[in-house]
């Protein structure tokens, strides 16, 4: 597993800002509606209600809010870069700007720790997220996403 597998180049979005999470998944579930033709409303549900267990800041700026959903055949993701960073409840109380969200499907288990794994570890590289800090291109963020070095899931 590698991150081209899972990123769409389409499922890359520079936003000037959002306002609140809850914004936020709506917006992540219009780009999933429009790049992998899941139901917008099911995924911004699925976000909410992982969202309310536990809040998905990471920190350092970065957030990985992720979800299980129905009716999806594999792991798929999103990237939202925020002009203006948005509180995630991180522990280091950074507002995130740098957001990736993973869809899996309900029964999904081990393909959706890998792929969490991944992107975490893929988001700890400081170089990277300078890089991603400093690009508003889609296809430039989608770039140096996938080609970062270290993408690739045990």
């Amino acid at each position: 597993m590698d991150l081209t597998t899972i990123l769409k180049p389409e499922a890359v979005k520079a936003v000037g800002a959002a306002g609140s999470k809850k914004r936020l998944f709506q917006e992540m579930g219009d780009i999933a509606a429009s790049v992998y033709g899941f139901g917008a409303d099911d995924v911004a549900n699925a976000l909410q209600e992982r969202e309310s267990l536990g809040p998905t800041g990471v920190g350092k700026g970065i957030a990985l809010p992720h979800a299980r959903l129905d009716k999806i055949d594999r792991v798929v993701g999103l990237f939202v870069r925020l002009e203006k960073p948005l509180e995630f409840d991180a522990a280091d109380r950074q507002p995130a700007d740098l957001i990736f969200c993973l869809l899996a499907p309900q029964d999904a288990g081990v393909e959706h720790l890998k792929a969490l794994a991944l992107v975490s570890r893929t988001m700890r590289n400081g170089e990277l997220c300078t890089k991603l800090r400093a690009n508003a291109d889609p296809s430039t963020l989608h770039t140096l996403l996938t080609e970062a070095p270290g993408v690739q899931a045990a």
